[in-house]
């Protein structure tokens, strides 16, 4: 097939292109190559006559009109956001104007573009808008989120994710645009941008610095390797019902503080130091709206589409660490751009 995927040099984006490359699809990935787009993440398929990269921003409307008049796609798997809760609280606007406005804007091209193909290729077109978990809100001690789950946003990041999300399905209600949409728990593997707290974790630990730990470390995120994301990606695009919503996660509970202690053991393992990596722990204060816990309920993507994770949390995490550690040529540069400062403070956001 012939494949647009937004925001394709990002983590997510970009774990998703190589799959559909090595699937043996042809790939326009388009990335505004904003801070945590990189290209480099695509080097795999860089040269690979079924992948191209447009360098453009999904709000520009002239420029995506003219990406899929070119390309001609039969799907379009829309990745492109802003997506760190912290820097959504001390920078919204970024947040309201890409993932709110953009998908607009890319919603629109989309639907001009499908108006105008052959019955058979509008019948086969899909547009598959992906999304978190944190459109759901904070979860207590009980309880998973289901495709039915009231939306109960808490960050202005898992705000303007509900906003996008809420346009996706309008867009089929009203226009009858074959949107499906996805939305996934916390990911995690190789080529995630060092700002985020698995990645964070693993570099600091291995230059012996200090390993920040939000309030004690008891919230809880439902952990899910990339690679198994990008698969279900696939398979959503590929099978599932136009209008519907398909949650992945991973089924891999763990309270961030347990997330930090196994990273630090395996780093122990693999790279012993002169003291275990455990005591450069470091509580700090929690980060404004920080949410409980979540917890996705992918039953309905494992039953209706037959999808399955295929990594365990022990399993990926440790694949993940061993990649940090054999692949400075990727994080290195990152790390002189973002050298884990704190971000999310709100006094940083008060102009």
């Amino acid at each position: 097939m012939r494949i647009i995927v937004t925001g394709g040099a990002g983590f997510i984006g970009s774990a998703l292109v190589r799959y559909l490359v090595g699937e043996g699809h042809e790939v326009l990935t388009i990335d505004a190559l904003t801070y945590a787009g990189n290209r480099a993440s695509l080097r795999d398929v860089e040269g690979n006559s079924r992948h191209r990269f447009l360098h453009a921003d999904i709000c520009d409307r002239a420029a995506m009109e003219t990406a899929f008049a070119g390309f001609n796609p039969q799907r379009v798997m829309h990745l492109a956001a802003e997506s760190h809760v912290d820097r959504s609280i001390s920078g919204a606007a970024d947040f309201i104007q890409t993932n709110v406005v953009g998908t607009f804007t890319l919603l629109e091209v989309a639907r001009a573009f499908w108006t105008r193909l052959p019955a058979d290729a509008a019948e086969r077109f899909r547009f598959l808008h992906v999304s978190t978990d944190e459109v759901y809100g904070s979860l207590g001690e009980e309880g998973v989120f289901r495709e039915d789950t009231a939306y109960d946003p808490s960050s202005p990041y898992s705000a303007s994710k509900a906003a996008s999300d809420h346009l996706a399905k309008a867009w089929a209600r009203t226009y009858g645009l074959p949107v499906v949409v996805s939305n996934c728990s916390n990911n995690y593997g190789p080529y995630h941008f060092p700002e985020k707290l698995i990645p964070l974790t693993i570099l600091n630990a291995m230059a012996g610095r200090e390993l920040p730990v939000y309030g004690a470390g008891e919230n809880i995120r439902d952990w899910l390797f990339v690679d198994d994301h990008a698969r279900a990606l696939d398979t959503i695009a590929a099978s599932g019902r136009i209008g519907e919503t398909y949650n992945v996660g991973g089924r891999n509970e763990r309270r961030n503080i347990d997330v930090v202690r196994r990273i630090c053991a395996l780093l122990d393992q693999l790279v012993p130091g002169d003291a275990p990596r455990e005591s450069l722990i470091r509580f700090v204060t929690d980060r404004p709206g920080h949410d409980e816990r979540y917890a996705i309920d992918a039953t309905k993507l494992e039953t209706e589409l037959g999808w399955r994770a295929r990594e365990t949390f022990d399993t990926g995490i440790e694949k993940t660490v061993r990649w940090y550690l054999d692949n400075a040529w990727w994080w290195q540069p990152l790390r002189e751009r973002y050298d884990g400062q704190r971000l999310g403070l709100v006094k940083d956001a008060v102009k």
